[in-house]
């Protein structure tokens, strides 16, 4: 189609293909008018749109073809036509020659009506340019995937082999943390674990190298190795957008950087510990819009919802919810919170740290050095009238009396723990100092969770459940039981996996569980009650999404294995 003959627009593609309203598409426009962004950008940022309802839109009213890039291997003889800072600027990626003409490159791109990108990569080429529709988002990583931080790995370790020839000390930080290199190779590095979908970046010394893990789906992988002189300049750029000494290298550090990427907010914590080669640093990212989730999308199964809704619905009470570091606690709990948050409740936080804003909710920030923990403030916020009490986490036996009255006194008081199993959680309070009776009258409802890798749908293969799989999945002798198990491909960047969900232990406390935590019982006795009560073991939830083949054997054992 000749876009230079027909003139065409982004908000009228999208109104016709009843994606956008002409009031959104008005107010997109007001919005655009008042920054220097593409109406596109405007509107996804505004969530207005999604990326893919434009790609779907432009794809069938321009009647082109959308191509996900993650599915296709570029050739070399391709990635060398354009020079990858243009292609970012212009947010296209070339991938292939037409079939039909060697002289056309077909180039994805997320605004395929860009006249003057497609002439720029038609005049770098001397091609002509057949234009494809793409996301965004899957062009960034391509772009980050063949290209990744080239340019700005070899002005890095250019500046670190000058800096060797100048012989200067390490330790002399004002010239590397100005050093354009630097910042460039940080926000490279934060950018690309973004896309990738990276919960942490991992920044390790070793004795001649630096090397760069990414944490996806739970899992490291590595990505990035750098000349070990480079070390104490990334590090100090970390520490200076992070708000740290950068003249400390001796004691641990902590603090907090807010870094947009591709149009989202995130909140990245920075931990600086020293180790033997040097500084070890770790960045956990999190998206502001991340941690507040529809309940649906949790993973709960209807009856887990059920409960879910029933421990919620509780006007005063303890609700725990456990789980190891990296489980998805602070997801559930926020998202509990969206839901109770109306304008008759006073609801009010006490965290270290406030890892996302909520509208209408009082946060608190735990602050040992003004003498603010969370025993400290939890007796404040008791005079401050609230109605729903959320405690980032019950690390002590002050902090646990403390929960323990306010709930009694007619509070619902939601918290976290780090224990292995629901039942599990009530001899830790117990362990703590708190009475058992006092723990039956306040404890309305424990979930513990664990976050399982989905399996990729595109290359997963379907084995024969073993003898032992089939004795951990309950499966009768007779019974057909078929299994998955990860493979790997371009798709899921050969790791066999992509995504995790929620598989989730839900323990209402029932009268009859009162009883059996009243007399001071153990895990295993709670655990046999609450099992005649209902509840799923996070073995049973696990096992169901092996038996559905949305996640391995493998994850299953991973989240079950001490149960």
């Amino acid at each position: 189609m000749d876009f230079r003959k027909k003139k065409l627009r982004l908000g009228d593609i999208l109104v016709n293909s009843g994606a956008l309203s002409v009031e959104e598409i008005d107010k997109g426009l007001e919005l655009k008018a008042q920054s220097n962004k593409r109406l596109g950008e405007v509107l996804v940022e505004n969530g207005f749109v999604t990326e893919e309802q434009i790609a779907d839109a432009l794809c069938n009213q321009l009647r082109m073809e959308k191509v996900e890039l993650s599915l296709i291997h570029i050739p070399e003889n391709i990635l060398g036509l354009v020079n990858n800072s243009l292609l970012k600027k212009i947010t296209a990626m070339p991938f292939e020659f037409s079939s039909r003409d060697p002289n056309v490159l077909r180039v994805a791109m997320a605004d395929p009506m860009d006249i003057n990108a497609i002439d720029d990569i038609s005049i770098v080429t001397n091609l002509i340019i057949e234009p494809v529709v793409s996301t965004t988002r899957d062009i960034l990583l391509a772009i980050d995937k063949y290209y990744g931080s080239g340019d700005v790995i070899d002005a890095a370790n250019k500046y670190a082999m000058e800096k060797e020839k100048r012989q200067e000390e390490e330790d002399v930080y004002a010239e590397d943390v100005n050093s354009s290199p630097i910042v460039q190779l940080v926000k490279t590095m934060i950018e690309q674990a973004v896309r990738l979908r990276a919960s942490d970046i991992h920044i390790e010394p070793m004795e001649r190298q630096v090397r760069v893990r990414y944490r996806i789906d739970g899992a490291l992988y590595e990505k990035a190795n750098y000349n070990i002189r480079l070390l104490p300049s990334i590090v100090a750029r970390i520490k200076i957008i992070g708000g740290l000494d950068i003249s400390e290298k001796r004691k641990p550090q902590d603090g907090r950087i807010t870094q947009i990427v591709d149009r989202q907010e995130y909140d990245i914590r920075v931990s600086v510990i020293p180790i033997v080669y040097g500084e070890k640093v770790v960045l956990r990212l999190t998206s502001k819009s991340g941690l507040r989730k529809e309940k649906s999308q949790l993973g709960l199964q209807p009856d887990a919802l059920k409960k879910f809704d029933h421990i919620f619905s509780n006007p005063h009470g303890i609700i725990l919810v456990t789980g190891p570091t990296g489980s998805g606690k602070s997801t559930t709990l926020y998202t509990a919170l969206s839901e109770l948050n109306n304008d008759d409740v006073n609801i009010i936080t006490v965290e270290d740290p406030v890892e996302a804003n909520i509208d209408g909710i009082n946060q608190v920030q735990v602050n040992t050095k003004a003498e603010l923990n969370f025993a400290s403030v939890l007796r404040s916020i008791l005079r401050q009238d609230p109605d729903i009490i959320m405690i980032g986490e019950i690390r002590d036996t002050e902090t646990a009396t403390i929960a323990v009255q306010a709930s009694i006194t007619g509070h619902l008081v939601v918290s976290t723990l780090h224990t292995n199993s629901a039942a599990s959680t009530v001899t830790r309070l117990t362990d703590m100092g708190i009475e058992p009776y006092l723990i039956a009258d306040s404890v309305v409802g424990i979930i513990a969770q664990r976050l399982v890798r989905r399996m990729c749908p595109a290359c997963k293969k379907a084995v024969s459940a073993s003898e032992e799989d089939r004795e951990l999945l309950g499966a009768g002798k007779d019974e057909p039981l078929t299994v998955y198990e990860a493979c790997g491909c371009t798709k899921c960047d050969n790791t066999g996996y992509k995504g995790r969900i929620g598989v989730y232990e839900i323990m209402e406390v029932t009268p009859e569980l009162k009883k059996i935590i009243s007399k001071r019982s153990n895990a295993d006795q709670i655990k046999d009650q609450a099992l005649k009560d209902g509840m799923k073991t996070l073995r049973m939830e696990a096992g169901f999404y092996v038996r559905q083949g949305i996640t391995s054997m493998q994850e299953m054992k991973k989240v079950s294995f001490e149960l």
